[in-house]
Formats: C-alpha cells, sequence, structure tokens
C-alpha cells in the first residue's frame, strides 16, 4: 500500500514563504515522477509542479520563478518551496506520485496515488 502524508501548510501573510513536505511510504520514489497539485475553492485541481523520472521539472506559468520542487530520494519525501506567496495561492495542495501515462495525462490528474492534502491561505 502507498500512503502519501502532506506537511508545512498553514496561514501566512502576501509575500512569505512556506515549504511542503510530502512523505511517501510503500514505494520508492527514487525511480518514479512526482508532482504537485492545488484546489482552490471554486476553481479546477491545476498542476503546480512536476519532477519526471528523467530529472525535468516542469513548473506552471502561475509560479514559476517562485515555486521550486525537489525530493530527497533517501527521505523518500519531496517537497514543495514556496516563496513570495500570493493570495491567489491559496489552495489545498496536493502530491501526487507514479505516472504511467504521458505526462500530459499526468499532469492533468492521472497520477497514481494521491496524499490528503495540506491546506495553504495566504492573507493580503
Amino acid at each position: 500500500q502507498v500512503y502519501l502524508v502532506e506537511s508545512g501548510g498553514g496561514s501566512v501573510q502576501a509575500g512569505g514563504a512556506l515549504r511542503l513536505s510530502c512523505e511517501v511510504s510503500g514505494i520508492d520514489i527514487s525511480d518514479v515522477s512526482v508532482a504537485w497539485f492545488r484546489r482552490a475553492p471554486g476553481k479546477e485541481r491545476e498542476a503546480v509542479a512536476g519532477l519526471r523520472r528523467d530529472g525535468t521539472i516542469t513548473v506552471s506559468d502561475s509560479v514559476k520563478g517562485r515555486f521550486t520542487i525537489s525530493k530527497d530520494d533517501a527521505k523518500n519525501t519531496l517537497y514543495l518551496q514556496m516563496h513570495t506567496l500570493k493570495p491567489e495561492d491559496t489552495a489545498r495542495y496536493y502530491c501526487a506520485v507514479v505516472c504511467q501515462s504521458t505526462w500530459r495525462a499526468c499532469v492533468a490528474g492521472n497520477m497514481n496515488h494521491w496524499g490528503q492534502g495540506t491546506q495553504v491561505t495566504i492573507s493580503s
């Protein structure tokens, strides 16, 4: 069984920073694609950043230059470092691992395993 547990969310003021973590068990993330998604109230789920098996990183235009995805294979944990946060970054953030489809399909939401999410709230 694969489990993903996110942490690090919270409430901060605009301009602040947060680092989200996603601890993964049941699968070795060193050889799989991983990604972060978010869903804001009333909006569709959005792929924020992805790290493919081949090392390629993809980042949404909405967070480019502010968010960084990374992982620590030894800890089997992935991270999302977020800087210069804006109120529009308010959302529930989810980590996901394993892409067995095209990357385009995966960033549209077709990842195999998902966490429960962690809430990020940015006040102006």
